[in-house]
């Protein structure tokens, strides 16, 4: 059993460095990175979609909620973030 407790003892700089990684994603990065889990994991959620259907409608209505919230955000205080990293933005 030490080996598990040494690994929950280093779980909290795992967690940090974790944080710190995705933090450093550019909104392209995090967007790829999220369409391989899901190109991985369709089988999976195709199989359990009626068990936790309600569960991501809601995830993907809270997604929107936030993304919204962003684009507000970008509209009152700066030039929006494009998805396309070959499109230029357009100068202030």
């Amino acid at each position: 059993m030490r080996g598990l407790e040494s690994l929950r003892e280093g779980w909290d700089e795992i967690e940090a460095i974790e944080t710190q990684l995705l933090r450093a994603m550019s909104l392209q990065e995090g967007l790829a990175q999220w369409q391989r889990l899901q190109q991985a994991f369709e089988y999976q959620l195709q199989q359990t979609a009626e068990i936790f259907a309600p569960d991501r409608l809601q995830t993907l209505a809270e997604l929107q909620d936030r993304l919204h919230r962003l684009a507000e955000w970008q509209r009152n205080h700066g030039e929006p973030v494009s998805l396309d990293p070959g499109a230029a933005t357009p100068s202030a």
